[in-house]
């Protein structure tokens, strides 16, 4: 049986039973006052209130999530989920306007929830004594206004540390400079660890920070020398833009951070660390907790009340 036709992608009880059971596995949990299991089921399926004197508040399982306020069927956001996360380069907001028979407009929306979700909120240094951290920046799509010319001054700007067998981060910048990237580095790569970079300049002064540097010279056609290379960063840089021109083909300055939210989670989830679709989409349902997205938040404008 295809994974597609699960009953939790298919019907919407079945789609609240399954996140009721990942969200609250000891039972239902106030988002009001953060009671567990005091609470009691209402007449209508799905809603609970709170049963402590003080509280007395209705809920459901989407309110305190990206889902909350939300008018499509639960089982669609979760046949989404699954098809974000199990697609290694994306999926269009237009595949899934066709797949799960809702508007454009909405699929767009349910894209960046999902990928509101995707957000680690953990902020601990990857790298750490024996391993080696690969940084690189990349170049892609041109910036808002900006008049095509040589060099790179007017594309978008992607800064991204990579732990080889480990997990990724990567940032937009404005440019690659010493002072746009030192303090990425220093925030999120452990000083203990080995950095490897290309031959740019604004690494060689940072990297003493480090348990060791070494570079290549890619200008020069160096790519590996012995242990030192960034092959690691060029492959997710690779998988990255694939999706990018290949799926997306075309992303708004101001979005372009959710979008690399989305392929640092899957890589951070991926089957070589022992993930696979139904984790990396369970893994993202665990996520949705306290958080909110609002289509003000996204576009800019308001364009549908239940956006709000």
């Amino acid at each position: 049986m295809s994974k597609l036709t699960e009953p939790h992608f298919t019907n919407e009880e079945a789609a609240r039973h399954y996140l009721e059971a990942l969200r609250w596995p000891v039972g239902p949990v106030c988002p009001h006052c953060a009671s567990v299991n005091k609470s009691y089921a209402t007449k209508r399926p799905g809603k609970y209130r709170c049963g402590v004197k003080e509280c007395r508040k209705d809920y459901t399982v989407k309110v305190g999530t990206v889902f909350e306020a939300s008018p499509i069927p639960l089982h669609k956001w979760l046949l989404a989920a699954y098809l974000l996360c199990s697609s290694k380069k994306g999926m269009s907001s237009h595949q899934l306007h066709r797949t799960l028979e809702v508007t454009y407009k909405t699929a767009w929306f349910m894209s960046h929830r999902l990928r509101e979700a995707m957000k680690d909120g953990t902020f601990t240094p990857i790298g750490g004594a024996g391993k080696v951290v690969e940084a690189d920046e990349t170049y892609i799509g041109k910036k808002e206004g900006a008049k095509p010319g040589r060099g790179y001054a007017h594309k978008r700007t992607v800064v991204a540390l990579v732990e080889r067998g480990g997990e990724v981060r990567s940032f937009h910048v404005d440019t690659a400079t010493v002072a746009t990237v030192t303090p990425i580095l220093r925030m999120n790569a452990s000083r203990e660890s080995r950095l490897m970079t290309d031959e740019a300049g604004i690494y060689m002064a940072l990297g003493k920070e480090f348990a060791g540097h070494e570079s290549v010279n890619h200008s020069a056609e160096e790519y590996v020398r012995g242990d030192a290379h960034t092959n690691t960063i060029e492959g997710y840089f690779s998988i990255f833009k694939r999706g990018m021109k290949g799926i997306y083909q075309h992303c708004g300055e101001q979005h372009l951070h959710r979008y690399l939210t989305e392929f640092d989670f899957r890589y951070n989830n991926r089957v070589r660390l022992g993930v696979d679709d139904i984790q990396r989409t369970r893994n993202v349902l665990v996520g949705i907790e306290g958080k909110r997205l609002t289509y003000r938040r996204i576009g800019g404008k308001a364009e549908s009340a239940w956006f709000s």
